[in-house]
């Protein structure tokens, strides 16, 4: 299956970026889904057919580690990013400790994130 058949959710606070990166991957071939926090995020990644998240740090309900720690607690093999323009040694160490497949510190370049996506998805979808 070709990378570009799957599908991708970002979830950020900020619905302009969130809007930005979702019309930015989506014409390099992607189909995206948005998100504005966690719980909403949970609820489209239950529904099913969401092949890799995108997830900001710092959001209000639910923040991204959140979100991360609950998709492993269901025991899903869902590939993830975390976004965060505030990188720093506990949200790192958290990160590890949680499996993140990569943590993109804001601001990055698209080129960065489209080649992540990339190879997470060729790596978990062949």
């Amino acid at each position: 299956m070709s990378i570009f058949n799957h599908r991708l959710l970002i979830t950020d606070d900020d619905a302009d970026f969130r809007q930005t990166l979702s019309e930015a991957l989506m014409r390099r071939g992607f189909r995206t889904l948005v998100a504005a926090d966690g719980l909403e995020a949970l609820d489209m990644i239950d529904q099913g057919d969401i092949h890799l998240a995108l997830f900001d740090v710092h959001m209000p309900r639910l923040d991204g580690l959140g979100a991360l720690q609950s998709v492993r607690n269901r025991a899903l093999t869902l590939p993830c990013i975390l976004m965060t323009a505030n990188l720093d040694d506990r949200i790192l160490a958290q990160a590890r400790a949680l499996r993140a497949e990569s943590i993109l510190p804001k601001p990055f370049s698209l080129t960065a994130l489209v080649a992540s996506v990339r190879r997470l998805l060729d790596a978990a979808y062949g």
